[in-house]
């Protein structure tokens, strides 16, 4: 387990698909509540698969802070059929795409999500040179949340804005 100031991150596990799950499913609700045009599919159960498996293949981490649930995201390593809808076919294999980041409402605004960006880039093995991920172009403040993070906006496809951000690289990294 990898801990920052206020929050440890870890794989989630078949144990975690219930929480995880219900924490998406009430961001996705907070969000409609704010008539932002993102997620209400997975009121729906638009993505329940997909979530299951996507922790079935390790790609999932659960955030907690104090034993609570207050995060969760997925990084890939292979492109999604999104992904490749939203970004073109990735030919060179060099991004780790992120899905799902969802910080549970009541901790939003805490610096939870600049942890997790963080997080991703000091931690995790990748073999990558860039985090690509996508937003609806029309919600404001996650826009601009990416690109406070250090997001790179490389356009704008099928209504979503997409970003990508360069991954420093260790020293004894090397690409495979």
């Amino acid at each position: 387990m990898k801990s920052l100031k206020s929050i440890d991150i870890q794989r989630a596990s078949q144990e975690d698909l219930q929480m995880i799950m219900s924490l998406l499913k009430e961001c996705a609700q907070w969000l409609k509540d704010r008539n932002i045009d993102q997620w209400g599919f997975l009121l729906g159960g638009g993505e329940d698969t997909e979530i299951k498996s996507a922790i079935e293949r390790n790609e999932t981490y659960k955030v907690t802070r104090n034993e609570q649930l207050v995060a969760t995201f997925t990084l890939s390593i292979e492109q999604t059929e999104w992904d490749e809808h939203i970004f073109g076919k990735d030919e060179v294999h060099d991004s780790l795409y992120i899905h799902r980041l969802a910080v549970r409402p009541s901790f939003m605004n805490k610096g939870i999500g600049k942890e997790i960006v963080n997080w991703i880039q000091a931690n995790v093995e990748h073999g990558r040179e860039y985090i690509k991920l996508d937003c609806v172009a029309n919600n404001i403040k996650l826009n601009q949340f990416y690109v406070e993070n250090g997001f790179e906006y490389i356009g704008e496809f099928d209504n979503h804005s997409k970003y990508m951000k360069l991954l420093h690289r260790r020293k004894d990294e090397r690409n495979f």
